[in-house]
């Protein structure tokens, strides 16, 4: 194994052996409005005495670019980008002293000129690119305060449902990255440890090239934090405290809401240091309101129910990078992240009419009623470390090797009690399920660029492993006097193991009006699956290549057309591969399956931007074609109780569409309205055959803002995220959705802020920040309504200490938190 994994890295090591040495011209290519770097834009270098080209680049995807082996002359640099103003820059070579390094060059988008006269001080909210779409975070003043699901929460697309589910593009299924890093993590909770004050972009990359990890069958996110000032040292701080609730929900507890995050950054000579800090405390009083029923023998059982179902919820993290330039040519960099986080689940329900009766003869059989405390606990601990390296070599290609370790604990457990509800001391049945998962993991990386022709080649070779223990114990009791006495049926020791090698190969570059990039991955896969009952270890092994292209053209007047095709792969949880039940609260046990195979995706689109005076589009349509699609489905277990499993459910079909329009309609006012629509098919079969799946339903969202700036100090924002009903492979999930108001004062020559924010904002019987989620079979229906807390002040107040304007290379949790 250890002569696969270096072979590649040796053969990317020769491809560098012919590096020259010598002076150089150098720079980087941004955006001069959101400082996003441009990637794969056309440099042409021409003598400015004979007037002719000497040389041509192309930048790479940080948007750098170098020129070697030059003659004293004066020169002329040509910089041309799809949807930009062409620059040109002269400069004097003298290559016997000089090595001329420019620096960032910023370039103009062609709508820049319009926008600035029509919308003074307000930027655009989207950037499209090749691959993405960015968006500023900044712009989400409703979010300020909170972490990144907050910010995501207001991006087309992007739906965030009352579980905390987020989906894009209608799927659970997407790779998160931090800063350029892939995680293979649950999207949820990292993004509920990255503070939204922290965040500079967000990148949606919904049709990914070979480069990236072949994970997320819906795309890529790409989130960008901030770092300090070019020189010197910077501070920003946020304090957060949310005011007493305004409604009772007849929660046991009060909720608590208040927060800290703190971003040091010091950068003198070849150093650049960064110490990030953050603790969150997010909790939500909230109540639910559920129906269910089973038919065994003729024999229909219903448990309608209704109580407190709230959550306490804590976070913290502390970061630290260092970077340090060596020469010209090499940089080294380091990073230690530090984190945690705790959930409590609580749902104290009443089944106050529990009632048995026979569906042939009308006849009652039985009733009751009881209390059903319930409580959840899931806890996490991650640390990671990474050591990078880039070395530049003079004949404009570049090498850069990387490596990350994580060591992370994820352990919890559920309480579930039925209690007399004439007699709360009279225990009828308790269980307690435990689960300890300690992970190991580890991520090797190579990739090798060098221009070639009127592009870029890109190779690269990946290694990752994670190896994941679980003990599972399920106990149980009868009654106040017994003891606790374990199910050995449902208990179990687990370990599973991955292990992926993956090579890619990636051409990107320019021609005249066309911008591309085109790329093949290729991915051996292992995931072993074993438990301490003596059988045979579950194991699966997958070949598989992975092919993108992109495309981008320029019409002319503002107006860029693109296409792209990438092929994805979602592979399963550990908890979605875990057979062995646990119960999950008195209704519901659930278990997962080993033999679930990773759903492949073949995604295609089509988009277009177009730049207005007073008018910003983009529009894309999508279609999404994947198979072995894994649903969370259920069946009937026991009169009282469900199995709700994890399984393949056959394939699916996603087509849509989504469209984005910044309109300025005033001076100081910008709405941002963006839309998505899609309909999505399932067809497959479930528990051997026995039950047939065939859902379609058209499904909806919309993300809007509204921002006006009273005075170059006093800002206001108002935004909707809401969400369609949604069909599901046994049921439907109702409509959502969450406004929010925020007003805003800068003081101090915009130094400090201070906000008020209203999250979740209702009036009389608005049905805000609720969600009714149902599944229904041949013998059994249930539907539950989850009523959440609406109406939440929390008051922010911030504070920098020089300006916060470029990315912080902070590391985060690679592996551990997708397990949380």
């Amino acid at each position: 194994m250890k002569k696969l994994i270096f072979i590649p890295l040796l053969v990317l090591l020769a491809l560098t052996s012919y590096s020259q040495s010598g002076s150089f011209i150098k720079g980087k290519l941004v955006d001069s409005l959101t400082a996003e770097p441009l990637s794969f834009a056309t440099i042409r270098l021409e003598s400015k005495s004979q007037g002719s080209m000497v040389k041509g680049e192309v930048a790479d995807d940080k948007g750098s670019f170098q020129f070697v082996g030059l003659k004293d002359d004066k020169y002329v640099i040509k910089v041309e980008y799809v949807g930009y103003k062409t620059k040109y820059i002269e400069v004097s070579y003298d290559k016997a002293s000089q090595r001329l390094d420019l620096g960032s060059i910023s370039l103009t988008p062609t709508s820049q000129q319009l926008d600035v006269v029509t919308v003074t001080g307000i930027k655009p909210n989207v950037v499209a690119t090749l691959e993405k779409q960015v968006f500023k975070a900044e712009q989400f003043e409703v979010a300020r305060g909170g972490t990144a699901t907050d910010v995501l929460k207001n991006i087309p697309s992007v739906m965030v449902n009352a579980e905390g589910e987020i989906l894009v593009r209608g799927s659970k299924g997407f790779l998160i990255l931090v800063n350029g890093k892939p995680s293979q993590i649950d999207a949820a909770t990292i993004l509920s440890q990255i503070p939204a004050n922290t965040i500079e972009k967000i990148e949606m990359i919904t049709a990914p090239s070979a480069k990236y990890d072949a994970d997320g069958k819906a795309g890529i996110i790409n989130i960008i934090t901030k770092t300090g000032t070019n020189d010197g040292l910077s501070l920003t701080t946020n304090l957060q405290y949310g005011l007493p609730r305004l409604k009772a929900y007849e929660n046991a507890t009060e909720p608590r809401r208040y927060g800290a995050d703190a971003t040091l950054n010091y950068r003198k000579g070849k150093w650049d240091v960064t110490v990030s800090g953050n603790y969150l405390k997010n909790d939500i009083a909230g109540q639910r309101v559920g129906d269910v029923y089973t038919i065994i023998t003729n024999v229909l059982t219903q448990f309608p129910s209704d109580g407190e179902r709230s959550l306490k919820r804590e976070n913290y993290g502390l970061r630290a990078s260092a970077i340090y330039t060596i020469s010209k040519s090499d940089e080294l960099s380091a990073g230690v992240y530090v984190g945690g986080r705790d959930q409590y689940r609580t749902a104290d329900i009443y089944y106050r009419n529990n009632t048995k009766r026979n569906i042939l003869t009308s006849q009652m059989v039985g009733r009751a009623q009881y209390y059903n405390p319930n409580l959840v606990l899931k806890s996490g601990e991650f640390k990671v470390v990474n050591l990078d390296y880039t070395h530049k070599f003079k004949n404009s290609s570049a090498l850069s090797v990387s490596g990350l370790y994580e060591d992370a604990m994820i352990d919890g457990f559920t309480k579930n009690s039925n209690i007399n509800i004439n007699n709360l001391r009279d225990t009828l049945q308790y269980t307690l399920n435990t689960g300890s998962n300690p992970l190991r993991a580890l991520r090797l990386k190579a990739d090798y660029e060098k221009q070639l022709g009127i592009g870029k080649l890109s190779i690269g070779y990946q290694y990752r492993q994670q190896n994941q223990e679980g003990v599972f114990v399920y106990s149980e009791k009868n009654g106040n006097n017994q003891p606790l006495v374990v199910n050995p049926a449902f208990t179990a020791n687990v370990a599973i193991y991955n292990r992926i090698h993956g090579l890619y190969t990636q051409y990107a570059g320019k021609y005249k009006k066309l911008e591309f990039s085109s790329g093949l991955r290729y991915e051996n896969a292992l995931r072993e699956f074993t438990d301490d009952r003596g059988g045979k270890p579950n194991e699966l092994k997958l070949s598989n290549l992975f092919p993108s292209a992109n495309l981008l053209y320029d019409m002319g007047k503002d107006l860029r057309l693109k296409a792209a095709y990438s092929r994805r792969v979602q592979r399963s949880t550990n908890n979605e591969l875990n057979p062995y039940p646990e119960r999950e609260h008195s209704e519901t046990l659930e278990q997962g399956d080993p033999n679930i195979r990773p759903e492949f995706v073949g995604i295609y689109e089509l988009g277009l931007t177009k730049d207005y005076k007073k008018v910003s589009l983009y529009w894309n349509v999508y279609r999404q074609q994947i198979t072995n699609i894994v649903n969370r489905v259920n069946s009937v277990y026991n009169d009282t109780i469900l199995n709700r499993i994890y399984t393949n459910a056959g394939k699916a079909r996603l087509m849509g569409s989504e469209i984005g329009v910044t309109i300025s309609p005033a001076k100081k006012l910008k709405i941002f309205v963006g839309g998505n629509v899609y309909n999505l098919r399932i067809k497959g079969v479930l528990f051997d055959n026995s039950v047939v799946v065939n859902s379609q339903g058209w499904v909806y969202s919309i993300n809007t803002n509204l921002n006006y700036q009273f005075t170059p100090t006093l800002s206001t924002q108002f935004n909707l995220s809401y969400l369609s009903a949604r069909n599901t492979a046994q049921g439907e999930d109702s409509r959502f959705y969450q406004p929010n108001f925020s007003i805003k004062k800068s003081l101090m020559n915009n130094k400090m802020s201070v906000s008020l924010l209203w999250q979740n904002t209702s009036f009389g019987k608005m049905k805000v920040n609720e969600q009714r989620i149902s599944t229904w079979g041949a013998n059994f229906y249930t539907t539950t309504n989850y009523i959440q807390e609406t109406n939440i002040f929390l008051l922010n107040l911030s504070y920098s200490f020089n300006k916060t304007d470029r990315k912080a290379k902070l590391p985060s949790s690679e592996f551990g938190e997708r397990e949380f």
